[in-house]
């Protein structure tokens, strides 16, 4: 079923940017103009709003989460007890690889939608730093995709190799 391209909540929501004290140019469809210094509300459209009519997708899904961590060097003992503790108390976690001053985490993660996916991602590393003892690094680099992209780009031969060995390995 083709969905409309707007429906009455998001019309009345469309307006039009201009510079504070700029005359207007002409109204969409003969509107009188508001007088100087009235504001108009702005409503947005949230992640995850759906149009009438279609189905909720409150089902998770899969999501393929790389995580690019940087900073300064740490001994690699420690960084690598320190994965591995992460990867004890994150247990999707597939794979780690590291040196002393960069890490790679690759992992599945179980959400609603990719904002949901990359959210919980971007906060992995910082709510697990005290408990896993894990370097002061900060994200550098974060990759979310979907299952389907995932296996597309491993059939295709231009995605990352698939995560094996499973664990945690120097780069």
């Amino acid at each position: 079923m083709a969905r409309p391209l707007l429906d009455h909540r998001v019309k009345e929501a469309v307006v039009r940017r201009v510079r504070p004290g700029a005359a207007s140019r002409g109204g969409a469809g003969g509107a009188s103009p508001r007088p100087a210094g009235e504001e108009r509300a702005l409503t947005s459209v949230a992640a995850g709003d759906r149009y009438p009519g279609e189905e909720p997708e409150d089902l998770p899904r899969l999501w393929h989460v790389t995580l690019s961590v940087s900073g300064e060097a740490a001994p690699l003992p420690e960084v690598r007890r320190a994965l591995e503790q992460l990867a004890h108390d994150h247990p999707f976690l597939l794979t780690s690889r590291y040196a002393d001053d960069h890490a790679e985490i690759r992992y599945w993660e179980e959400a609603r939608d990719l904002h949901d996916a990359a959210a919980v991602a971007l906060r992995l590393w910082g709510e697990h730093r005290q408990t896993a003892g894990l370097p002061p690094w900060e994200i550098v680099g974060l990759e979310v995709i979907d299952r389907v992209t995932y296996h597309q780009r491993i059939s295709e031969g231009y995605g990352p190799p698939p995560a094996s060995p499973v664990g945690v390995h120097p780069f």
